[in-house]
């Protein structure tokens, strides 16, 4: 018994053809009625061998045996030179695989090696094995109505036997028997990760969301993982719902999960997010690798926050005291210290920077950098003033782009050095400290 999820299908395939052949004239439906009067009443003459041809071809990843689990495509390409009235696919029952088909049939003309005019059918199944095992999987039949010399004609177009040997996993850790890790088989896995508001802004009690997006190449959205555990210590953390979908591409299927998170700090403290990892196993190279959705942190972001509080109980004496002295002070350096701005990166570059250069990534630190310098264009410009700071940056220039190379500056230390607060130097003319004062006091009168 064969499923509607197995692609039977009664329909003219004339219907089918008019998207191919559309006219703008005639439309779509109406050419396709008019191709199946023409396909009844084209002269007929006699099928002969090699006129009707079925062929299924599996596309192994890396050509080699699939795991089990692993996607594993069959190409059904059906080439008829005798004109069609009806079509169906009959499918084998494929007792040890799952499977899905790939988008919908595609009918084309198409050009024999001879000049021969004929018509092309092409679908494709993606087909999932359950357990190793040498397997065959049964012919393929595709079911025409034809006209066979003015009479209609019922004919079987098979394919031959298809052998597919599923390899056992050897290796001594994950693979598609394992519970964990989640086993992900494909081309290639990227992730992406978005907060909103940036979570290093949140504060206690406030909510900030957090969307990761997985895609994966060379596989349908099925065989993603599950929404990860986010769990840490200090948050709240509300899942929203799980979204899958697989695209279908001229190169394959990609399976695209997106998972939600709404996260809401439960302390006043800077909360760290540990990466998450996670395994996949390259069907191109053969081997397991691992993405990553990376680590963050909850709080602690601009203005910061590293200066040592003032103790909760202080004497009231104490602190008009200190306020009396701080003013003095200020009145005392007023003509010294007017104008001066210390500017520095912010928490979340400093760590960026501090993390590239602890894995001694020069490339990656290049890029946190540059990052750092779009966001702060003056704390830049600073940098480039200072003649100590600009010889290490011209350095990590060389090592990374110079054709001739050259040797790669501290990282750790740059990081350090980048990561200080910048004091624009103070203003020291008498004329200097009147221009700075001007906006205070008013425009300066002539004396």
């Amino acid at each position: 018994m064969v499923s509607a999820r197995s692609g039977l299908s009664t329909r003219p395939v004339a219907r089918r053809l008019g998207p191919v052949l559309r006219n703008p004239v005639l439309g779509g439906p109406v050419l396709g009625a008019l191709l199946l009067v023409a396909g009844a009443l084209s002269p007929a003459r006699a099928v002969e061998p090699g006129d009707l041809t079925l062929t299924v071809s599996p596309e192994l990843n890396g050509n080699t045996a699939p795991y089990p689990r692993e996607m594993v495509l069959l190409k059904i390409h059906g080439v008829y030179k005798q004109p069609i009235l009806l079509e169906e696919v009959v499918q084998p029952t494929l007792a040890n695989f799952s499977w899905t088909q790939l988008g919908r049939d595609a009918w084309s003309k198409t050009k024999l090696p001879d000049g021969q005019s004929a018509i092309a059918f092409d679908r494709v199944i993606a087909i999932f094995p359950h357990h190793p095992g040498d397997f065959v999987l049964d012919p393929f039949i595709h079911r025409l109505t034809i006209n066979d010399v003015g009479e209609r004609k019922v004919i079987d177009v098979r394919s031959g036997p298809i052998p597919l040997p599923v390899t056992a996993w050897t290796q001594p850790t994950g693979g598609p028997d394992a519970k964990d890790p989640w086993w992900l088989p494909a081309r290639d896995v990227t992730i992406t990760d978005s907060w909103n508001p940036d979570p290093e802004t949140v504060k206690i009690g406030e909510t900030t969301r957090r969307i990761v997006t997985l895609e994966a190449q060379g596989m349908v959205a099925e065989g993603l993982p599950p929404r990860p555990v986010m769990r840490t210590r200090g948050i709240l953390t509300f899942a929203g719902p799980v979204t899958r979908e697989t695209i279908i591409t001229p190169q394959g299927p990609i399976a695209k999960a997106t998972y939600q998170w709404d996260v809401r700090p439960a302390i006043d403290d800077i909360i760290p997010l540990d990466a998450i990892a996670i395994p996949w196993f390259d069907t191109v190279s053969r081997r397991m690798r691992e993405a990553e959705i990376p680590a963050r942190q909850i709080g602690g972001g601009l203005p910061d926050r590293e200066e040592a509080p003032m103790p909760a109980a202080t004497a009231p004496a104490v602190i008009a005291a200190a306020g009396l002295a701080a003013f003095g002070l200020g009145l005392a350096l007023l003509g010294f210290g007017a104008g001066r701005r210390s500017l520095r990166l912010d928490a979340g570059h400093r760590r960026a920077l501090a993390r590239a250069a602890a894995a001694g990534d020069a490339a990656e630190f290049r890029a946190r950098l540059a990052a750092a310098a779009q966001a702060e264009p003056e704390l830049a410009r600073r940098w480039r003033a200072r003649a100590d700071l600009a010889a290490d940056l011209a350095a990590l220039e060389r090592a990374l782009y110079a054709p001739e190379g050259g040797a790669t500056p501290d990282l750790a230390r740059l990081a350090r050095a980048l990561s200080r607060p910048e004091t624009e130097p103070a203003a020291h003319t008498r004329e200097d400290r009147e221009d700075r004062l001007a906006p205070l006091d008013g425009p300066a009168r002539p004396g």
